[in-house]
């Protein structure tokens, strides 16, 4: 056993080894428990120390970095506004620029618009004098047409006047002029050996108006007409009709022996059947015609061209007329040869007034006319071929006599 000295009251008990050994563990817990607190306490101080310091270094360093981006902030804050001062220098700039654009692009738009205002003044200006010009013009040509058409009238009423105190006679002859006047102006080139003039043997108790008459170079008569003209004024109380003169023009016509009867017409003016062209009224008197004035010239020139396809048949006949032949099988073949002739000149006159019919309904169908004038070519053609074809020993053949005749004359 030990002894063991309590240190608090001094007092000596004795432990033995299994309370030694517990006291001493306590000692030694206790002991530990001392220093490890002790080394807490300096572990804790250590560790307030490391913190304080880590707090400080922490600090500093926040310090430094919160100066650093204080500088950082200063320096993009001075960029900032140095960015931000050019940016409002230019806004600046260009509020200006605005303005001086504005106000450019404004004097722009004000002298244009004064310029527009006084060109719109002028052709104001301009546009009234043309009125006022145009005005007097159109007034001055106004009265002058107002003139014109007075006078017109006027001279209409004179007329008119003049053609109501024209006799019957009167208003006749002037459609004989206008005949005559237009036969003259082709006589020279076209009618060198026509005869043409008023007709003024009363002998028989009449007469026509004008005869034409064309010969050849031996003096064989080509062709020849009884013309008549008949006109009628407007106020006529008694309207005339063409048929009413085809009578006595037939009777003049035999008289004066005339081959055609012509009656140049302005009676029955609104007749279609007299305003075709060229009227046929063979069928109530031998070769019998009735124009308008202005087929005065084609009629004879139709019936002139006719009759020169037929002239050798005349000249032959003539030559065997004078020699005193026998003619009895002569005249057969001549009639028939007539037969033939007449056929094909009533053809090709079928086609002439067709074609005269259409020259006078519109121009526009001068193909047509062609086509007509073509078809009468042609049978004037086999006409013509029919008269050279009959010769004299043609018409000689079984005829002793007039062969003959023929052979004495060899």
């Amino acid at each position: 056993m030990n002894e063991i000295i309590c240190p608090n009251c001094n007092k000596a008990f004795k432990v033995d080894e299994a309370g030694f050994a517990d006291i001493l563990k306590q000692v030694r817990d206790h002991q530990f428990e001392e220093e490890l607190l002790t080394r807490l306490n300096l572990a804790e101080k250590e560790k307030e120390s490391a913190v304080k310091l880590a707090e400080a270094n922490v600090r500093n360093s926040l310090q430094e970095q919160l100066a650093k981006k204080d500088n950082e902030l200063t320096e993009i804050k001075a960029q900032k506004a140095s960015e931000l001062q050019q940016l409002k220098s230019k806004l600046d700039n260009a509020e200006v620029e605005k303005k001086l654009a504005v106000n450019e692009a404004t004097q722009k738009v004000e002298k244009e618009r004064d310029e527009l205002a006084n060109v719109v003044k002028i052709k104001d200006t301009e546009k009234q004098l043309l009125e006022k010009s145009l005005s007097e013009k159109y007034s001055a040509e106004l009265k002058e047409k107002d003139a014109i058409i007075k006078h017109k009238d006027e001279e209409i009423a004179l007329r008119k006047d003049m053609k109501l105190k024209l006799s019957t006679k009167m208003v006749g002859e002037t459609l004989e002029q206008h005949c005559e006047t237009e036969f003259n102006k082709l006589r020279a080139t076209a009618f060198q050996r026509a005869y043409f003039e008023k007709d003024n043997d009363s002998k028989t108790g009449s007469k026509g108006d004008f005869i034409y008459r064309e010969t050849d170079e031996a003096g064989n008569e080509i062709i020849s007409i009884m013309f008549e003209m008949k006109n009628e004024g407007d106020e006529t109380a008694t309207k005339k009709r063409n048929e009413d003169f085809l009578k006595e023009l037939d009777k003049d016509r035999t008289e004066k022996k005339c081959e055609y009867g012509v009656l140049v017409s302005l009676l029955e003016a609104d007749s279609e059947y007299y305003n075709s062209g060229i009227v046929d009224v063979s069928h109530k008197y031998s070769k019998m015609y009735v124009v308008r004035p202005q087929f005065f010239i084609p009629i004879i020139t139709l019936l002139r061209n006719a009759a020169m396809n037929s002239l050798q048949y005349k000249s032959e006949l003539a030559l065997v007329r004078s020699q005193n032949i026998d003619i009895t099988n002569f005249e057969d073949k001549l009639n028939k040869f007539r037969e033939g002739f007449s056929k094909n000149y009533l053809s090709a006159q079928s086609h002439f007034q067709e074609a005269i019919k259409k020259i006078d309904v519109s121009i526009a169908a001068m193909q047509k006319v062609k086509e007509e004038l073509t078809t009468s070519e042609n049978q004037l053609r086999l006409a013509n071929n029919k008269s050279e074809d009959l010769t004299i020993k043609k018409l000689t053949h079984g005829n002793p006599t007039m062969k003959a005749k023929f052979d004495e004359l060899k």
